[in-house]
């Protein structure tokens, strides 16, 4: 769980290596392109959508220092998405908080991966996806379990969907001051918690998310005090007047 504290710079383990194009080579070399990543970003928040970008890397541009989005800092994130948008071919799609509501967290997240490959300019031969599952393209595809950290590829989509999805959380916040989305990108923080229950749920959360539903459930009883209360009151003004 990402903590309410943005100035910390993500650990890198000492023993970490970077991110290989050996996969996409190896593709290349029988023949086989164009070659992408794909990844998301926002499984576990509890507001904001889901988001999924695919990424083609030109093998003769591909831009130093590419990694795990999680590796890197947010200026580090964001000089790098440029670069990749720059030189690479990329797509980015969103699974709403309706839809994840309607099919659940997994399911709108390899929705969206399957968006966003679709998306591309052009189809992709093969696809890498970070995680357990494949996703339902019309190509071959690898999942590759911690992708994000071995597969350039998905490194690069990684960085396009975390940014992609910041950027947009920073604008949910200005439609929906008070939550602070625009600091914890609408992840369960203390902070966070403490709005919820403050404000209820906006049209941006995950309403069947525990917390949210909780905060809810909370609002709903409030909102039912205070009418009781109220409707207490003008009896009993009555009462005094009759």
């Amino acid at each position: 769980m990402i903590r309410a504290t943005p100035a910390i710079k993500p650990k890198k383990k000492p023993d970490a290596a970077a991110p290989t194009f050996s996969r996409e080579r190896a593709l290349i070399k029988r023949g086989i392109w164009p070659v992408a990543g794909c990844d998301e970003a926002g499984r576990g928040p509890l507001a904001g959508p889901v988001v999924a970008a695919a990424v083609v890397l030109d093998p003769k541009r591909i831009p130093k220092g590419l990694d795990d989005s999680k590796r890197l800092t947010a200026a580090r994130r964001e000089e790098l998405f440029e670069e990749i948008c720059a030189t690479a071919s990329c797509a980015v799609a969103f699974a709403s908080p309706a839809r994840i509501e309607r099919d659940n967290i997994l399911r709108a997240s390899l929705w969206a991966l399957a968006r966003a490959v679709q998306a591309l300019p052009e189809m992709p031969r093969h696809v890498f996806v970070d995680g357990r599952d494949r996703i339902d393209a019309p190509c071959d595809c690898d999942a590759v379990i911690g992708g994000d950290e071995l597969v350039l590829s998905i490194a690069a989509a990684s960085i396009i969907a975390k940014v992609s999805r910041d950027r947009l959380m920073c604008r949910l916040a200005q439609d929906c001051p008070g939550y602070g989305f625009e600091v914890h990108k609408g992840y369960g923080v203390p902070a966070h918690m403490e709005a919820l229950r403050r404000l209820g749920p906006s049209v941006h959360h995950r309403r069947l998310f525990a917390p949210v539903m909780a905060a809810a459930a909370r609002l709903q009883v409030t909102v039912e005090a205070d009418r009781i209360a109220v409707e207490q009151t003008v009896i009993s003004v009555d009462a005094a007047a009759g």
